[in-house]
């Protein structure tokens, strides 16, 4: 894959299938496997790519980083209360000392 310009005075019609072909080689299964990615994965984001404008995919995108971040506070206030309950159960198990003369 080549990421080198255009040189000027190249046909447009030329100019158009290098910027396609190079598209098609960012997203080869090779370079996805390298980057983590799994053909699932890949999938999902074509159709997301293909079906969805950029505007549409930008607030797509930050709706699903709210909803992580919604689900980030649920987990943690769900760790809060088992905190507590675990200090509430800790505190009831304490022994007093009673010192007898």
């Amino acid at each position: 894959m080549t990421d080198q310009p255009i040189s000027p005075g190249t046909d447009p019609r030329t100019a158009e299938l290098e910027r396609r072909i190079a598209d098609l080689e960012r997203r080869s299964p090779t370079r996805m496997m390298q980057q983590g990615r799994s053909g699932l994965e890949e999938a999902f984001w074509a159709v997301m790519h293909n079906m969805f404008p950029e505007e549409a995919r930008k607030h797509l995108k930050a709706a699903s980083r709210e909803q992580l971040l919604a689900a980030r506070v649920y987990l943690d206030r769900w760790i809060e209360r088992l905190d507590e309950q675990q200090a509430e159960t800790a505190a009831s198990r304490a022994h007093e000392k009673i010192e007898v003369e």
